[in-house]
């Protein structure tokens, strides 16, 4: 291959050598410019965590040093040896490999198909896979990483944080010395995170340099060197890790200082808007009851697998409930569906906005219009248009949604964006209770403010509003009551100015330490 390159033999202390560094980076789509002049260095052996906020430029900064994407203009340089034109085959020739934050699995393989897929090891002639041979090779690299499964699990029996493992063991199958992972933590238990900080810690002191793109900004102190900001296209700055300098890395992300990360609006608490009453829905959601209160926020807590959002589908009739009653302002409603919901007054903003919340193909203007058309249809179902682009102008002009035309495809947005158009689109109908399912995950910390600053805005409007979180800081942060669920059932409550992350957790583990008794007594 004409750009082969050998391995770097600078003299440089490890710690300090440079393994990537790119300079001067340009790329555009269509005539938009997405990098402009773009600087980037990662040394050996180190985590960098490369921040910014959704539409900064990192996914496409590291999809062109992976090879997906072609750069325009800038140089390239990988252990000492400028690249011309980097390329897939080249990246994995190199060792960089990166696991998206959407994995790219086949769920109908084994783990040691996947590890190995498009690079199977054939009998001569290649009429058969040598799966045995296929097997032991992926049990090494599983060994390695100090994992509980077998090479021969099909993919599709595994948790995600599992299924991230096969994707670092492919990667390191292919003798990966440059590992980029976006948003690894975004679906993991705080268990299954912690893990896979341990992995990390192992990998580095093997002399992998790992680049780690997150918008959970509390995760950095437990495994960053270095960090590298970005914004709207550009580079902006690199420096050491300061847990003590966050704000002044978070001012480099969005350009301003951000003095308050969890704004929360005092109201005075009222009368009870919303409630649930005795709620059982299949094995996870067992005897629940809550209620909302006028100028509150409700946060729900608890850890992956309590049954949160599992609560949240069958209050809003996306799965059939057992038994229970739903109270909207004093008065019983029966919700058997989603359509029942809607009509209540109750939706919801579910945690997979992009499977459950959005049609990404189609037009932002259509996803706000969809649920909304029983009211902008005339006669003979016909769209009264004038009306629809005023409620979706108004939309996002309330929500600050940044949208060059509402005609482009939903998928164009940024996370952030596409979390206010599911908003939006509920807004729009007056709702009287608004349930969101993890609203911040996958968005930055500019735009984690902004859904903040929408969710205090309808409690000041007299909407009842619950919001589910696995991100303990942002539930004390923003709630005025939590309540927290383990196994199913609800097994606690706090006042936000009572609450702390370990009364929290102690209440999420209730029923597992409770197991744990109940099986040293037997």
């Amino acid at each position: 291959m004409e750009n082969n390159v050998q391995s770097n033999t600078t003299n440089a202390a490890e710690s300090k050598e440079v393994v990537v560094k790119l300079s001067k980076i340009c790329k555009s789509f269509n005539g938009v410019p997405a990098l402009v002049d773009v600087d980037f260095e990662l040394r050996k052996g180190e985590v960098l965590a490369l921040l910014g906020e959704n539409g900064a430029g990192k996914s496409t900064l590291m999809k062109i040093l992976s090879g997906i994407y072609t750069r325009d203009s800038g140089q390239m340089q990988i252990f000492g040896q400028d690249i011309k034109v980097q390329t897939g085959d080249l990246a994995r020739e190199l060792g960089i490999a990166i696991i998206h934050q959407e994995l790219n699995m086949c769920q109908h393989l084994t783990v040691a198909e996947n590890i190995f897929l498009g690079r199977e090891k054939v009998s001569a002639g290649g009429f058969w896979v040598r799966q045995k041979e296929m097997n032991a090779a992926a049990k090494e690299v599983l060994d390695h990483l100090n994992v509980d499964f077998p090479p021969t699990a099909i993919t599709s029996t595994l948790s995600v944080a599992k299924q991230q493992i096969v994707e670092i063991a492919k990667a390191l199958s292919c003798n990966a010395r440059i590992l980029i992972m976006d948003e690894p933590t975004s679906a993991l238990t705080s268990n299954e995170i912690a893990d896979l900080f341990n992995m990390i810690r192992r990998l580095k002191s093997e002399g992998v340099s790992i680049v780690y793109i997150s918008h959970r900004l509390e995760e950095l102190k437990h495994i960053v060197d270095r960090v590298s900001i970005m914004r709207d296209g550009h580079y902006i700055t690199s420096m050491d890790f300061d847990e003590n300098k966050m704000d002044q890395i978070i001012a480099h992300m969005v350009g301003r200082e951000i003095t308050d990360r969890f704004p929360r609006v005092e109201c005075e608490v009222g009368e009870t808007l919303f409630e649930v009453k005795n709620l059982n829905a299949g094995r996870m959601v067992r005897n629940v009851s809550l209620n909302v209160r006028r100028g509150e926020i409700l946060g729900i807590a608890g850890l992956m697998g309590a049954g949160r959002t599992e609560t949240t589908r069958a209050i809003f009739g996306v799965d059939p409930k057992e038994s229970g009653q739903i109270i909207v302002n004093g008065q019983e409603v029966k919700i058997n569906s989603v359509a029942d919901a809607i009509k209540a007054g109750i939706v919801l903003a579910p945690e997979d906005r992009k499977r459950d919340g959005l049609c990404t193909k189609l037009p932002i203007r259509e996803n706000i219009g969809l649920p909304n058309l029983d009211w902008l249809s005339q006669a003979l179902g016909i769209v009264n248009r004038k009306q629809e682009m005023d409620t979706v102008g108004k939309e996002v002009k309330d929500l600050a949604i940044k949208v060059s035309n509402v005609d482009n495809d939903a998928a164009s947005l940024s996370g952030g964006n596409q979390q206010k158009v599911v908003i939006g689109k509920w807004l729009a109908r007056d709702s009287k209770v608004v349930i969101f399912d993890e609203p911040t995950r996958g968005v930055d910390v500019a735009a984690k403010v902004e859904i903040y600053n929408i969710m205090n805005k309808l409690k000041q409007e007299g909407v009842a509003v619950m919001f589910v979180s696995s991100e303990l800081p942002e539930v004390l942060g923003i709630a005025d009551r939590i309540i927290v669920m383990c196994d199913g059932r609800v097994t606690g409550e706090l006042m936000a100015k009572e609450a702390t992350q370990e009364k929290v957790m102690k209440l999420a583990t209730t029923f597992e330490d409770k197991f744990s008794q109940e099986s040293a007594e037997a």
